[in-house]
């Protein structure tokens, strides 16, 4: 089922249980077809905001109804006489220069669908290309933000004109040398306007090359006579010898570390854009793993979403630097990660730099704000013919909100000189080590939010997230900037509230940066540890003083005070070994654990907890025994 089918079965059984739940987001709108032909305004600026983010889906013919507990969703139909209006979509909106803008590209023909006892109609937006940006309606254009359509202000709209000129230096238009139309692979050409006649014509297949000239030039493949970077790119001939390592992907599978080996499988791809996206994705598809979940009563799932992979792909090769002669690399270890590293770097204002600072207890901050503006925005329209008319592009934005929907792990970015690294983590945001870390401070954390709130999933994410990149910025790593514009706002601002979460001093007017509390985040209790012990602490080997550690964590923000040598285990292990799927490595682990507790109860510095019904070790008050041997 496509992003549609989910929505209108979601819909459907809302509809018949009188219930409500949000469903729209920053690339769905649902409304009813107005009661008459004028008051369509509405619906025309929810279009006009689509096109100008990241696409979207309009379904007219649902509404919402009710307030609070009696809010509900309420079938009202599509009424024919909305065609004429739905058919003069794609010429309403208008340029900067108030030239009608032809959307016809971006809008194909709306669907009407069956729908309960009767019809709903679907209009499905596509994003403009960079270039053709933005489309205005009735004077403004407007932007998607969470649910809502925004007038675009006139200080973003200045912003991007001198974007575009910046692009319109871009190294894909840049002419290769001598070549010509006829270095032109009329095939390829051909195979790429087949692409864009998916769901309807958009250009006739060319005969020859010399039927061809209009459309090469028109879409910038020849400038001036001459063969561009992006012509050589779609539909050059060996392009290869055109482009050299610009149009190579080059795949490698590093073996696990472990005693079962995986047959390295290394491929160097090369091609025209479009086939050399194709076979880099069924590459990448034929190497990730799919796990097997307990939770899910042994099904398999994919480690990572395809569309986030074909997009993700789509992205390295749109935004990479043609201008460096360097391939693209994709690097897979099966069950841990996947990464993708292009040639470039991200432009300067895209990066917040921050070193720590011991002295006033600040961490580094190393983060990218999320944009949307492509390197190559010709080349980019060119890659959108593979999830045209699908309602949303991945990008940054993205990655981070399946990262709070827990379907992905922390996204990070390494950077070189001429190198960008996309690192997509096998398994969950709120893995087992963050469950840990909150379970062991559930006493802390509920004190800080008070009575009258919890940590609800999406408050862990969001704290997951913020704890995850510090973590990753504490060794050199970039995360993606958490904003409050992801459909999370009113957990940051709870999270905010409570203190658990703080906005950064050091934070852009524009951008700001959240960090988590310290005391949440402090394992170190060496200095607590060896006030109460003196010199004994620093006596006992290091794993007894990491597990005296955790039994202060928990005596200390655990709601039971008390901790078993099972629950230490399995911090210790979340800590310092990942994910406990090797059951007899962790029962191993698990009994050396045993043996410390029990030599720590024996040196006196541990003791059972005596509370009537706890179970689980304490500190003991002070060290009785200092007689026996230490270790």
């Amino acid at each position: 089922m496509d992003e549609l089918d989910v929505l209108l079965s979601n819909l459907e059984r809302l509809i018949g249980q009188g219930r409500f739940e949000e469903l729209e987001s920053d690339t769905i709108e649902i409304k009813p077809c107005p009661a008459n032909s004028q008051d369509w305004s509405e619906r025309y600026r929810s279009v006009n905001a689509f096109l100008n983010t990241r696409g979207g889906l309009l379904v007219l013919g649902v509404k919402e109804s009710g307030q609070g507990v009696d809010r509900k969703y309420v079938f009202t139909g599509y009424q024919p006489d909305a065609e004429p209006k739905l058919k003069e979509l794609h010429q309403i909106f208008v340029d900067g220069e108030k030239r009608v803008l032809d959307c016809t590209e971006y809008l194909p023909p709306p669907e009407i669908r069956p729908f309960l006892t009767g019809r709903v109609a679907v209009v499905r937006v596509d994003e403009l290309p960079a270039q053709k940006k933005f489309a205005f309606f009735k004077g403004s254009a407007y932007k998607r933000v969470l649910t809502g359509d925004h007038v675009i202000k006139q200080a973003e709209l200045d912003r991007y004109s001198e974007f575009l000129e910046e692009i319109s230096q871009a190294k894909e238009l840049a002419p290769l040398g001598q070549e010509d139309v006829s270095n032109v692979d009329l095939d390829r050409l051909n195979e790429y306007i087949l692409q864009l006649n998916r769901l309807h014509r958009v250009e006739s297949l060319k005969p020859t090359l010399e039927d061809a000239l209009p459309f090469l030039t028109r879409k910038r493949f020849i400038i001036e006579g001459r063969l561009t970077v992006l012509g050589a790119l779609v539909c050059g001939q060996y392009p290869e010898d055109l482009l050299g390592f610009r149009a190579h992907v080059h795949g490698y599978v590093n073996a696990p570390t472990q005693a079962s080996v995986v047959v390295q499988d290394k491929q160097d791809i090369i091609g025209n854009i479009l086939p050399l996206l194709e076979q880099a994705n069924a590459y990448v598809l034929r190497n990730i793993h799919a796990g097997v979940g307990v939770e899910h009563g042994g099904k398999i799932s994919a480690q990572y979403p395809e569309s986030v992979l074909r997009e993700t792909l789509n992205n390295a090769l749109a935004h990479r630097d043609y201008a460096i002669n360097k391939q693209v690399v994709i690097s897979i270890t099966p069950g841990r990660q996947l990464e993708i590293s292009n040639p470039g770097k991200f432009r300067d204002q895209l990066l917040i730099r921050h070193t720590s600072d011991a002295a006033r207890a600040l961490t580094a901050i190393l983060r990218v704000v999320p944009e949307t503006k492509p390197r190559n925005p010709r080349l980019a329209d060119v890659l959108r013919v593979f999830r045209k008319w699908e309602g949303r592009g991945i990008g940054m934005a993205t990655l981070v909100s399946l990262s709070l929907d827990n379907k992905l792990n922390l996204p990070y970015f390494k950077l070189k000189t001429d190198e960008v690294t996309l690192v997509l983590q096998a398994g969950s945001l709120v893995d087992d080590q963050i469950q840990e870390l909150f379970e062991s401070r559930d006493a802390y954390i509920a004190e800080k939010l008070g009575s009258f709130d919890e940590l609800t999933p999406e408050k862990q994410a969001v704290l997951a997230y913020l704890i995850k990149s510090e973590w990753a910025n504490s060794e050199g790593k970039y995360c993606i900037l958490l904003t409050p514009d992801n459909n999370h706002a009113q957990a940051i601002k709870s999270l905010e509230a409570a203190g658990l979460i703080d906005r950064d001093d050091r934070s852009p007017d524009l951008y700001p940066i959240y960090t988590v509390d310290r005391t949440l985040l402090s394992n170190d209790f060496s200095a607590e540890l060896r006030e109460r012990f003196g010199n004994a602490f620093d006596e006992i080997p290091l794993t007894s003083r990491q597990v005296m550690a955790v039994v202060y964590r928990y005596n200390h923000f655990n709601s039971k005070r008390a901790v078993s040598a099972k629950q230490a285990s399995f911090s210790l292990w979340a800590s310092e070994k990942g994910n406990p799927a090797d059951i007899k490595a962790f029962d191993l682990f698990y009994r050396s654990i045993r043996r410390v507790f029990n030599q720590l109860e024996g040196q006196g510095f541990i003791e059972r907890d005596s509370t009537p019904g706890a179970k689980g070790y304490v500190l003991a008050k002070s060290l009785k025994n200092t007689q026996k041997s230490l270790f």
